[in-house]
């Protein structure tokens, strides 16, 4: 069974860059398509970003834009989210998650993911 684990959450100023990473086990990792989703207090969960398993492909949230980059380390096995010009609204706890690639990539609909991490908090404060 995949599992994902995420890490890299914490507090931070508005304007403020954060670094979550995501590594993936029990799997070989350049089969997956991998994202990011967020859920704020009291909303639902929605996408971020996602790169395709070939890394080709990447694609972003309007929300995030400009100043969220995903990227994959096939090597490492991990998904790092590096995200810059903080937000009080970016608020939330991230999630990384995960689908086979013998499956079209369908970057932000949640229902393909059908590995998810356990979630990291990111509180960004005004």
């Amino acid at each position: 069974q995949v599992q994902l684990v995420e890490s890299g959450g914490g507090l931070v100023q508005a304007g403020g860059s954060l670094r979550l990473p995501c590594s993936l086990s029990r799997g070989t990792f350049s089969n997956y398509h991998m994202a990011w989703f967020r859920q704020a207090p009291g909303k639902e969960r929605v996408f971020v970003a996602s790169v395709s398993a070939r890394g080709g492909e990447i694609r972003y949230a309007d929300a995030v834009k400009g100043r969220f980059t995903i990227s994959r380390d096939n090597a490492k096995n991990t998904v790092p989210l590096e995200m810059n010009s903080l937000k009080p609204e970016d608020t939330a706890v991230y999630s990384c998650a995960a689908y086979s690639n013998n499956r079209p990539w369908f970057f932000d609909r949640q229902r393909e993911y059908n590995y998810w991490g356990q979630g990291t908090q990111v509180t960004v404060s005004s």
